[in-house]
């Protein structure tokens, strides 16, 4: 007797769990890097090299190519191995002897992750009809923050009580278990069965690229959502380090309140994101695109003027505050693309997205941050040069924002054009 069930919730719930392992073992590099830096003698730059760029290098052209795979096999499967992949290079960090070993072991994340997440979104868009879709999105997007409290207090508490290393080999366990799970607990959805479409041959890779960058508004969630997500994994990779310096936290007191900024703002951002789409896009499909370009635009000067500050509670306040405006794009954004693509293209959809967001924002944000830090702390301080690297990289939010309005104005027609089958 199988046990797997074709039930709706359950897939959203153990799949929200897996893609916030994934999350988790992400962001606990961004607190473990304080260890690491003072161990392995690295600079900033190399901060943000081992926190970004070194999971996206094979994350994004693995990622196509297994999607590629999932638009015809078995979505569920591919999710179970790439989750156990990525936890067992997770293991591998705390192994490494030297900064070059532990680049590599974060490129094999990398890999697994690009095997077990392109997936999740399309079998989510199965199981979810198109109106209730920005929900569940944003349901499942929230992951990075939860993610990020587990990964960023949970990290920094064992890296302070029993070194970085227990860290990455404690955070391999929930993965492994959880890839059982998903093998074992959710059917695989038929696909498409929410959806008025043509035929159920699968659409080439340039077809997939056909439509994200041929219709208006999807270019422009496309490149509103890439510089928002480098902006946010920037900021997000070097909050500890600057806790750590301008204020002499330790790092579990720093860990712990990055993880707070990162989280429940985050949750309550994302969720009510969502929402608010859900409930005024069906009558206006503008404020699809709408609402997140007006938090981005809320969340730049809030940040800039917090990032700054030489109280840690003033800090902590406006950046807190800020949170709560700027990753409102996140499930609205996925929700969209998914209504935007055919059914067989949202595997390789997911992954071409995923893999812009990890080259661009994961792969530059962090280097941007620390790249610019370094230039900047010869003039002002390491802490304070770490501030301003900090507050130049928010104001990019106001561009991000700028390309959420011009989406706005596409929008509609768009998903009109694409649900009566003229796309």
């Amino acid at each position: 007797m199988t046990t797997r069930r074709d039930a709706p919730w359950l897939a959203l719930g153990l799949l929200t769990a897996i893609a916030t392992v994934g999350f988790i073992d992400r962001i606990v590099m961004n607190v473990l890097a304080v260890p690491v830096q003072a161990e392995f003698h690295i600079s900033d730059t190399q901060v943000g090299l081992l926190t970004g760029l070194a999971f996206a290098l094979l994350n994004v052209t693995l990622g196509i190519g297994v999607a590629r795979y999932a638009e015809r096999g078995r979505r569920l499967s591919l999710i179970a191995a790439g989750t156990l992949l990525w936890s067992l290079a997770t293991a591998a960090c705390g192994f490494v002897g030297n900064f070059t070993q532990l680049l590599l072991a974060r490129v094999g994340v990398g890999v697994g992750e690009a095997v077990g997440l392109p997936a999740g979104q399309s079998v989510i868009a199965d199981y979810f009809p198109p109106a209730k879709r920005a929900t569940a999105m944003s349901v499942y997007l929230l992951a990075p923050p939860i993610g990020a409290f587990l990964g960023a207090a949970g990290g920094g508490w064992i890296g302070q009580e029993l070194g970085w290393r227990s860290a990455f080999l404690i955070a391999t366990v929930p993965g492994a278990l959880l890839a059982v799970a998903a093998w074992a607990l959710i059917a695989e959805p038929p696909r498409g069965r929410f959806d008025r479409e043509a035929s159920s041959e699968v659409p080439s890779v340039l077809a997939v690229l056909k439509r994200l960058l041929g219709l208006p508004s999807a270019r422009h969630l496309l490149a509103g959502s890439t510089i928002a997500s480098l902006v946010g994994f920037g900021l997000n990779g070097f909050i500890t380090f600057l806790l750590v310096r301008k204020f002499a936290m330790s790092l579990a007191q720093a860990a712990f309140f990055a993880a707070l900024l990162g989280s429940l703002p985050g949750a309550v951002s994302v969720m009510l994101g969502g929402k608010l789409a859900d409930k005024f896009g069906p009558a206006r499909p503008g404020l699809y695109a709408a609402i997140p370009g007006y938090c981005l635009l809320l969340a730049a000067p809030l940040y800039v003027v917090g990032i700054t500050r030489d109280s840690a509670p003033v800090l902590l306040v406006f950046v807190f505050v800020a949170a709560l405006f700027q990753y409102t794009y996140l499930g609205v954004t996925y929700g969209v693309f998914q209504n935007l693509l055919h059914s067989r293209m949202r595997a390789t959809g997911s992954a071409l997205l995923n893999g812009v967001y990890t080259l661009v924002g994961q792969g530059l944000g962090a280097l941007l941050v620390g790249w610019l830090s370094d230039r900047l702390a010869p003039s002002f301080g390491a802490a304070d040069g770490l501030a301003y690297a900090m507050a130049i990289t928010a104001a990019i939010y106001l561009w991000a924002a700028a390309h959420y309005g011009l989406a706005a104005r596409h929008i509609g027609p768009d998903l009109a054009r694409v649900r009566a089958g003229e796309e």
